[in-house]
């Protein structure tokens, strides 16, 4: 079950990012920004949402509204349940929430050190858009649009 994060979900919407995310902070030398991330104000926006999986919390995604394209802010699962999916459910969301909204793409961006996500992404149909350096960080812009 995917639904909309309450305000009092933040605290573990933060720890969920914080497993999530330990192994690319080795990896990048730095806290990926989504660890960084207010998620009692992204739940307050109306911008989160939790995967729930046997009564707990699963996974996470984070999406913004553009006037061409819905952003994916964030994209989480518990490694403890890594494996089983729920990144591609998570994903699978995102497009029918597009969709739900009339907006006809898909955009999100990584950290160019991110060859698994960035090959993932590629996968579900998303192409490289541009690569830039922004706040010190090497980044992949990604899209996918959506048909009909």
């Amino acid at each position: 079950m995917i639904r909309p994060a309450t305000r009092g979900e933040a605290p573990a919407l933060a720890a969920l990012v914080v497993r999530a995310y330990a192994p690319w902070k080795a990896l990048t030398g730095a806290p990926p920004l989504p660890m960084q991330d207010d998620y009692a104000a992204r739940c307050a926006a109306g911008q989160a949402f939790v995967l729930i999986a046997d009564r707990a919390l699963a996974g996470l995604i984070v999406l913004e509204d553009f006037p061409d394209h819905l952003w994916i802010d964030n994209v989480a699962v518990d490694p403890a349940r890594a494996g089983k999916g729920l990144g591609r459910t998570l994903m699978g969301f995102a497009e029918a929430e597009a969709r739900r909204r009339f907006l006809p793409e898909l955009r999100l961006l990584t950290n160019a050190l991110m060859a698994r996500n960035i090959a993932l992404y590629a996968r579900l149909g998303f192409t490289e858009t541009a690569r830039r350096v922004e706040k010190g960080r090497a980044r992949v812009y990604m899209a996918r649009a959506l048909s009909g």
